[in-house]
C-alpha cells in the first residue's frame, strides 16, 4: 500500500532538509517510489534598515517535498 509523507524546509538551508528526508528513508527502512519538491514563490518583508537601495528584501521561500513510499 503506498503512503505518503511531507517534508517542509527554508531554502537557504536545503542541506538540513536533504539530511532530514535521508535519515528518514534509511531509519524507516522504506521503498521509495517517486520524490517531488517544490519552492513557494517568494514573498516581500519589510526589513530595518533597507538591506537596498530600493528598500526590498525578500523572505526565504518554503521548500516541500513530497515523498510517495511503500512499507
Amino acid at each position: 500500500m503506498q503512503q505518503i509523507k511531507v517534508f517542509i524546509g527554508i531554502e537557504g538551508e536545503q542541506s538540513v532538509l536533504e539530511r532530514e528526508v535521508n535519515t528518514w528513508i534509511e531509519q524507516n527502512k522504506v521503498k521509495v517510489v517517486s520524490i517531488r519538491g517544490n519552492i513557494a514563490p517568494q514573498t516581500l518583508a519589510r526589513q530595518e534598515p533597507p538591506a537596498s537601495s530600493s528598500g526590498r528584501t525578500f523572505r526565504p521561500s518554503d521548500l516541500f517535498i513530497l515523498i510517495v513510499y511503500e512499507k
